[in-house]
């Protein structure tokens, strides 16, 4: 155990170090420094990254982060593609541009896949399948899919995980966890954006989609969700070949959404495919409030039957019956032009932040949603873009620095994707058409006696609690205050940092006076003939020089070091 231990520290160690050698090659220096993690940055590699700095100077802080990403694979990346999705914490210029990176790596080998197949499912793959298709039809950083057909003659897919990936992808989370922490430390603004929550929201939702027991989960629950809906099909999956690290599930034979030109060869009719499609995501988010989260087109497909097939459950989104409502609310609201109503939902969502005078909130907002909406008042719903309405009501969310929901965010971008599908489909279809019906339904379930009763319930709970409560928790406060026991903390923003960074910069201003004085001592020495003198040269002069020298080479040292040039 000791060994290995050892093993896992000197790896992490390791892999820290790479971290680090990346983001100083992509100039991010100045904030290695910042969280004290300078020291793991030898320095011949200091002044490697300073000569290659200047290359990089044509590429604004996202794109060299990107590339940074990229450079670092699978957890990174992972991690950039959650970070897309909320420009609320990074900004859009940030989220916008991690979008680009795609995970694509290239297939491991397919004896490696029949070995874990074997190990995973405790038989031979011809005890399984009849034929194995050894090539893979999709490979990504966490798994691989191949196509195979069982004893029984069932069409399948088998879906292999990558070796290796979870101990690297777990041992990456770990450094994840340090960095944020220092980050949190010795970063104040970062607090805004809560480092440690988005390594928790990652570590949450990687692990996730690295077990396919819960993919497998997510499936059967759509399948459910969707057995009386005969536009949408589900693949079935063979629960008899499902574990973490595998899973069998049931070959859909199809065409992507996205290529119109096969559906056009195919006959099929793109408005009923584009309706199909959006209202069943509707129904998802509004009525079972559990949503397939990355319906690329890669993940839709159009079946010989004209049914549309959905794919890959790793990556699913839940929304609470609070949130379906206030999702309506703002739907509807939105429809009918209704500004105060929209502001009253984001009011609702106890989203804004502390201290935030409510009325000045109202009239701002206000003037930038109308300053928006005005060009749109003489559109047709037809011509509206709900989707881009929606992602400008996020941005406007985020420029008023709201704390959107991560489930609304997610909800967003797949709207984004949709309705740009639906529009390839059918560039007439009606988007807050397909979507009126599923709003109303909630609205008037919300209205109903049983949801009255069921609502009058939960309060009446939770007055008694309240009630029943108070009285121990004000005794509580009143033997504080008679002890002198209470508390105030107040935190100043940004001061200890600002105080820190004023220190260093009056110390260097200092150290560097100092520096000049000495040399231009060592001028005068030398020129009066100061004290003993060798070859002509005065010896405290030449002593000051060197001296001066050395202090001077060490501030430009640490000046590289800090990466603020």
């Amino acid at each position: 155990m000791g060994i290995s231990r050892f093993s896992r520290t000197y790896k992490s160690a390791r892999r820290l170090q790479q971290i680090i050698n990346v983001f100083l090659k992509y100039g991010f220096g100045q904030i290695i420094e910042q969280i004290h993690l300078g020291r793991y940055i030898p320095f011949k590699k200091r002044l490697k990254a300073f000569g290659a700095w200047p290359s990089l100077q044509s590429l604004n802080v996202p794109e060299r982060l990107r590339m940074a990403f990229a450079e670092l694979g699978p957890s990174f990346i992972k991690l950039a593609q959650l970070l897309s999705t909320r420009p609320d914490l990074i900004t859009v210029e940030f989220a916008d541009e991690l979008k680009k990176l795609q995970d694509d790596v290239p297939p491991f080998p397919a004896d490696e896949a029949r070995r874990i197949i074997e190990s995973e499912f405790k038989l031979s793959i011809e005890q399984i399948f009849s034929s194995f298709d050894e090539k893979p039809l999709a490979a990504a950083s966490i798994a691989q899919v191949h196509r195979a057909v069982l004893i029984d003659g069932s069409d399948v897919i088998v879906k292999v995980q990558r070796p290796g990936i979870r101990g690297y992808i777990e041992a990456d989370i770990g450094i994840f966890f340090t960095i944020a922490r220092l980050i949190d430390r010795y970063i104040s603004e970062s607090r805004f954006f809560n480092p440690i929550g988005i390594v928790d929201e990652f570590s949450r939702t990687i692990r996730k989609e690295m077990d396919f027991i819960e993919e497998s989960r997510n499936c059967l629950r759509f399948r459910k969700n969707f057995e009386n809906y005969p536009d949408i099909y589900i693949p079935i999956i063979h629960s008899r070949y499902v574990t973490q690290k595998a899973f069998v599930m049931e070959w859909i034979d199809g065409v992507r959404i996205d290529d119109i030109a096969e559906i056009e060869r195919l006959g099929f009719d793109r408005a009923r495919l584009a309706e199909a499609g959006v209202r069943a995501f509707f129904k998802q988010v509004m009525e079972d409030g559990f949503f397939h989260a990355d319906p690329h087109p890669g993940n839709l497909l159009a079946m010989p039957s004209g049914v549309i097939a959905f794919l890959d459950f790793g990556i699913v989104g839940r929304v609470s019956e609070e949130m379906r409502e206030t999702i309506a609310n703002a739907f509807l609201a939105l429809v009918q032009r209704d500004f105060d109503g929209i502001i009253d939902q984001y009011v609702a969502l106890g989203i804004l932040p502390e201290h935030t005078d409510i009325e000045i909130f109202r009239r701002e907002f206000k003037s930038d949603l109308v300053d928006f909406m005005e060009p749109l008042y003489g559109l047709s719903l037809q011509e509206l873009n709900f989707a881009l309405l929606l992602d400008t009501l996020t941005h406007l969310a985020i420029k008023h620095n709201l704390k959107v929901p991560s489930e609304l965010l997610l909800i967003d971008k797949t709207m984004l994707i949709l309705e740009n599908i639906g529009r390839q489909l059918d560039p007439s279809f009606n988007f807050i058409a397909a979507a009126e019906p599923f709003a109303t339904k909630i609205i008037k379930e919300r209205a109903s006696p049983a949801r009255f009763y069921k609502r009058a319930k939960e309060n009446i709970g939770e007055f008694s609690d309240f009630v029943s409560m108070f009285p121990r928790q004000m005794k509580e406060i009143i033997k504080k205050v008679l002890k002198d026991d209470i508390h105030v903390r107040m935190y100043h923003v940004n001061l200890p940092e600002f105080i820190k960074d004023m220190d260093r910069s009056s110390n260097r201003i200092a150290f560097a006076m100092i520096v000049s004085a000495m040399i231009l001592s060592s001028a005068i020495m030398h020129a009066a003939g100061v004290g003993p003198t060798i070859f002509g040269f005065s010896i405290l002069a030449i002593s000051a020089f060197v001296f001066a020298f050395f202090m001077g080479a060490w501030l430009i040292i640490s000046i590289i070091r800090s990466g603020r040039f």
